[in-house]
């Protein structure tokens, strides 16, 4: 346990040293990708479960948040080279998955007793029921790494001063809020809040990538509809 509490113990992240037009640049791609993700969002949550429509809107979402941030500029999985160290903390990130989806288990449990947000979780938990078993799965594990790789790493190294990983998680969960489902929003901005230190911690984003996939695959695969 203490690796995944190192995990959770931030550090500051290093600004990037760049020529200015480099920022700009950076910023510019960044703000595009940041629009056209948004609407790809809503328009995949819009679209009919289990329809062409709700699968390819799947895969191009993730393809705007993994092009976006390749087109932006250089990204690092982690700080350390330290083989044992960089095992220990991969291991980590997976175990913080698995702890992630047993808390939002029995958060799934409480909430369908809370007036608003039953209907909100019903409708989550229908996304596993759209289509067969591995294409959804697939569409959520690649959109699990495309934001880790937008949210957790262009947007904030684009974002400038001490509380940027602050509004790089804030604009995480606004960007959700397209989807119009108040347990989405919540679980964004807890989620966000969790991958966002994993990222300060390791400064790279293998580690909230990893814990990702793992809490994504196991809310798709393990909650009860």
């Amino acid at each position: 346990m203490h690796a995944v509490r190192d995990l959770l113990t931030p550090e500051l992240l290093p600004e990037p040293i760049e020529p200015a037009p480099a920022r700009r640049r950076r910023r510019l791609v960044v703000a595009a990708t940041l629009a056209a993700g948004t609407v790809a969002l809503a328009a995949t949550l819009a679209a009919s479960r289990g329809s062409l429509a709700f699968s390819l809107l799947g895969f191009l979402l993730a393809a705007i948040w993994v092009a976006g941030s390749a087109a932006a500029g250089p990204l690092y999985l982690a700080r350390s080279t330290d083989r044992t160290e960089s095992r220990r903390s991969l291991l980590a990130a997976i175990v913080l998955g698995g702890l992630a989806f047993v808390a939002f288990l029995g958060a799934s449990l409480v909430a369908r007793h809370v007036p608003g947000l039953d209907g909100a979780v019903d409708s989550v938990l229908a996304t596993a029921d759209a289509g067969p078993t591995v294409l959804v799965l697939a569409i959520a594990v690649v959109n699990a790494v495309g934001e880790e790789r937008f949210f957790r790493g262009a947007l904030p190294v684009a974002l400038v001063g001490d509380h940027r990983a602050v509004v790089a998680t804030a604009v995480y969960v606004l960007v959700t809020v397209a989807t119009l489902n108040v347990a989405l929003v919540v679980a964004a901005a807890a989620m966000g809040t969790v991958f966002m230190l994993e990222r300060l911690a390791t400064r790279g984003i293998l580690a909230p990538t990893l814990t990702h996939v793992t809490w994504s695959t196991l809310m798709l695969l393990a909650i009860p509809g």
